[in-house]
């Protein structure tokens, strides 16, 4: 079986090879890629019969090339972070492992990989399961730095009000008015934050519940967010967004 890798760090590269060649010895690696930029380019010409996937890549989240370009190879995620499964199950992918690897988890996930590939009949959709040798508690984001020219800022989750998308930048919101330029996408942050806690909007918002001061009925069955520090704009929310905020409210997400 020909194999793709697809990790941005160097150690990870050469763990996965190492496993590779100690238990699947006839499989062959056609190439080892550090980012979503590079693997589009490999892809459009290319074809692997197993994928493994790092989620953080040097340019940015792996579910971006999935948005990018039709995927057909089976795909093993590997990351440090459980948060992302959901996020593997949506783009189909076959197995999703947590670092640092266990031999019996890397075992494990190829021999769905190899059975899918001989019975391609099978749904990849339900197929994705986390495996790492023992379960972690999910770890949500706990605070984010912040550059700004040689000082960096701690900011910690909890004083956060909400995070605003502006003219393709966006900004970390404080309780206390206080606003920050984020290197980081709206997309990229809303899968690293508390979903009990934080809400996203819409596309160019998150909030947490604690910064919500008013909600009203609106045009369209849409709903009208009013937050705490005041935001420029008002705040949508979809009617397809309203019944899922409603019940987030409410604690029942």
């Amino acid at each position: 079986m020909d194999i793709l890798i697809i990790e941005d760090e160097i150690p990870a590269q050469q763990l996965l090879i190492r496993l590779i060649k100690k238990y699947f010895s006839d499989f062959k690696i056609i190439g080892s890629l550090d980012s979503i930029s590079s693997a589009l380019k490999w892809l459009k010409h290319n074809h692997a019969d197993i994928i493994f996937m790092d989620v953080e890549l040097s340019d940015g989240k792996c579910f971006e090339l999935f948005n990018k370009i039709e995927i057909n190879s089976p795909v093993i995620i590997t990351t440090a972070y459980e948060q992302y499964a959901l996020n593997a199950f949506k783009v189909k992918c076959i197995d999703y492992l947590l670092k640092p690897i266990m031999d019996e988890d890397f075992i494990k996930s190829v021999n769905r990989c190899i059975s899918f590939c001989n019975n391609k009949s099978n749904s990849i959709e339900s197929t994705v399961t986390v495996s790492p040798s023992s379960k972690k508690q999910i770890q949500y984001k706990q605070r984010f730095t912040i550059n700004i020219g040689d000082q960096i800022i701690i900011v910690n989750t909890n004083d956060i009000a909400y995070f605003l998308s502006e003219s393709k930048s966006s900004y970390i919101v404080l309780n206390n008015n206080k606003k920050y330029l984020c290197d980081e996408s709206l997309d990229s942050i809303e899968e690293e934050l508390d979903p009990s806690i934080f809400f996203k909007l819409s596309r160019g918002c998150i909030t947490s519940v604690n910064a919500i001061s008013n909600i009203s009925k609106y045009f369209n069955s849409r709903l009208k967010v009013t937050l705490q520090p005041r935001t420029k704009e008002s705040i949508i929310v979809s009617r397809a967004r309203s019944q899922n905020f409603l019940k987030w409210i409410e604690g029942k997400n």
